[in-house]
């Protein structure tokens, strides 16, 4: 399944997810937001950690969003990209 179809489906879940795990705004950048997905993509996101949120906190929403929807999932916070192309994906991701 593409990436994309797979946040279609459920994009519900991944905020309520988000939520859990001590994070918030997930938003959706790379070949899923453009379009260009394929079935053996994965599914970039990125999301803002609130205080106290932990490594744990990110490693384990990232393992339940791979399980919840079948497709690899590349988690990231806004520090985590590089300076090089941090203001591009900051302003083209879209909410979850």
């Amino acid at each position: 399944m593409k990436p994309s179809t797979a946040l279609n489906l459920k994009r519900q879940a991944i905020r309520a997810a988000a939520i859990r795990f001590r994070t918030t705004n997930p938003r959706v950048f790379g070949s899923a937001l453009h379009g260009n997905d394929l079935d053996d993509s994965d599914l970039d996101l990125l999301v803002d950690p609130l205080p106290g949120t932990t490594l744990f906190d990110l490693g384990g929403l990232q393992i339940e969003l791979e399980e919840l929807l079948g497709v690899p999932v590349d988690l990231l916070t806004p520090g985590d990209l590089p300076v090089k192309f941090r203001d591009k994906v900051l302003a083209e991701a879209s909410p979850v």
